[in-house]
C-alpha cells in the first residue's frame, strides 16, 4: 500500500489546524482552542505515522521491527486524551479542569500501558498493514492491541455523543460543524469497531485481516475529512453569510449605478472596478461609485422638490423609509437631468440643497429600490417640477 490515503488524511486534518492557528496564537490561554488544535495535530499525526512507508523508515532508521506500532498507538492515545478534554471543555461547568485533568491522567495510563505491553511482548517479524491481527494471539502485543482500540472507541463515542447532543441547542454554522463533527467522529469509531471485528476473528481462527486493512482504514479517512470540514465550517459561515448579503445589495444597487452611470462616466468619478475581488470589496466599489456621483449632484439638489416627493409619497405608504426612498428617487433623476444640461446652473449657497442629508447604505438599497418601481406619486411630482 502505497499510505496516499493516510497521507491525504493527514494533509486535511493539518490544513484545519493551520486554519485554526491563527486564533490560537491570538487566544493562547483559551483551554477550548488549545484542546481543538491538539485534536487536529495529533490526528494528522495518526494517519502520519500509521502510513506504510512512514512505518517502514521509522522501522528502518530505529533498528526495532514494529517500533512505528507503539509510536502509532500512543500518538491514537493522545488524541483520544485530546478528544476527552475537548467534550470536558464543551460540556462546561465548574469542574471542567479536574476533569480534563482525570483524562489525561487516564490516557497517560493506556500510553504507559502501551508502552510496557511492547516492551514485554515480541513482534519480531516486521508487519506494515495488518499487524493488528497478524499478533492478535501473541502475548503482551494483543493486549496492547486492544487496549488502545477500546480508547479509542471510548474517545470518539463520547466525542460523537456529545456533538451531536450540542447540536441540537444551536443553529446556524456552528449546528453544521457538530454534525459534522458528530459524524466523523461516528466513523472514527468504524475504524476501531472494524479493528476489534479482525482481532476477534483471529482468536476464532477466522481471517477477517480485510477489515483491518481496507476497511477501518477508509472509515478512519472519511473521518478526518468530515471532522476537518466540521472544524473549518463555523468559522467560514460568518463570513460566507457577510458574502451572500455584500452579492445580495450588490445586485439591488444596480438601478441606482445605472441611473448615475452617464454622470459617473463623463465627470470620470468612478473608480476602477477590482477584478477578482471578494463580494464585499465590489459592493464598496458601487456605493463609493454612487457617493461620489451624489457629492457631485449636491449643488443640483432641488429641496422643494424633495419636500413635495416625500409628502406625497407619505399620503401613498405608511413607511416612511419608502417615502424617504421615493422622493430621493425622484430628487435624483431630476438632478441628474440638470447636471447633464448646459442650459442648468448649480444651485448657489442659497439654494436648495439638501445638507446633512446623504443617504447611508441602507438607505441607498431603498433608493435603487425606488428607482425600479417608482411610486405614482413621486413621478407625478417630478413630472410636474420639471414642466413648472
Amino acid at each position: 500500500m502505497s499510505g496516499l490515503l493516510n497521507y491525504v488524511s493527514c494533509g486535511a486534518l493539518w490544513l484545519g489546524l493551520l486554519v485554526r492557528a491563527p486564533d490560537l496564537l491570538r487566544h493562547r490561554r483559551d483551554p477550548y482552542l488549545r484542546s481543538l488544535c491538539a485534536v487536529l495535530g495529533l490526528a494528522g499525526l495518526c494517519f502520519f505515522l500509521g502510513a506504510p512507508p512512514t512505518v517502514g523508515a521509522v522501522n528502518d532508521v530505529s533498528g526495532v521491527p514494529n517500533l512505528a506500532a507503539p509510536l502509532t498507538y500512543v500518538a491514537i492515545t493522545g488524541y483520544c486524551a485530546a478528544s476527552q478534554v475537548l467534550v470536558v471543555h464543551w460540556r462546561g461547568g465548574p469542574r471542567v479542569r479536574r476533569t480534563a485533568r482525570r483524562w489525561m491522567l487516564a490516557y497517560a495510563v493506556v500510553v504507559l500501558g502501551i508502552a510496557v505491553m511492547f516492551v514485554l511482548g515480541e513482534a519480531p517479524e516486521e508487519r506494515r498493514t495488518d499487524l493488528d491481527t497478524y499478533y492478535a494471539t501473541t502475548p503482551f502485543i494483543a493486549q496492547m492491541i486492544v487496549l488502545y482500540l477500546l480508547a479509542h472507541l471510548t474517545a470518539v463515542t463520547v466525542t460523537s455523543v456529545m456533538a451531536l447532543h450540542w447540536a441540537r441547542r444551536v443553529r446556524g454554522g456552528l449546528r453544521a460543524g457538530l454534525i459534522l463533527l458528530g459524524a466523523g467522529s461516528l466513523c472514527g469509531g468504524g475504524y476501531s469497531v472494524a479493528k476489534l471485528a479482525a482481532v476477534g476473528a483471529r482468536w476464532t481462527g477466522r481471517d477477517w485481516s480485510g477489515l483491518g486493512t481496507t476497511v477501518s482504514p477508509a472509515a478512519a479517512g472519511l473521518g478526518a475529512l468530515l471532522t476537518v470540514v466540521g472544524v473549518l465550517v463555523p468559522l467560514a459561515a460568518p463570513r460566507i453569510a457577510e458574502w451572500r448579503r455584500a452579492r445580495r445589495t450588490y445586485a439591488r444597487l444596480e438601478p441606482l449605478e445605472r441611473t448615475l452611470d452617464d454622470l459617473l462616466t463623463r465627470r470620470a468619478l468612478r473608480l476602477p472596478r477590482p477584478r477578482f475581488a471578494s463580494p464585499t470589496t465590489r459592493l464598496m466599489w458601487r456605493q463609493t461609485s454612487v457617493h461620489n456621483a451624489l457629492s457631485h449632484l449636491d449643488p443640483y439638489v432641488d429641496r422643494d422638490l424633495y419636500d413635495r416627493a416625500l409628502a406625497e409619497a407619505r399620503e401613498a405608504t405608511d413607511d416612511s423609509e419608502r417615502a424617504e426612498a421615493a422622493a430621493w428617487a425622484a430628487v435624483i433623476r431630476a438632478a441628474v437631468r440638470d447636471e447633464a444640461d448646459p442650459a442648468r446652473t448649480p444651485a448657489g449657497d442659497d439654494g436648495g440643497r439638501l445638507p446633512g442629508r446623504v443617504p447611508d447604505p441602507a438607505a441607498l438599497v431603498r433608493i435603487a429600490d425606488a428607482l425600479t418601481a417608482p411610486a405614482p406619486a413621486a413621478a407625478s411630482v417630478t413630472t410636474t417640477a420639471r414642466t413648472a
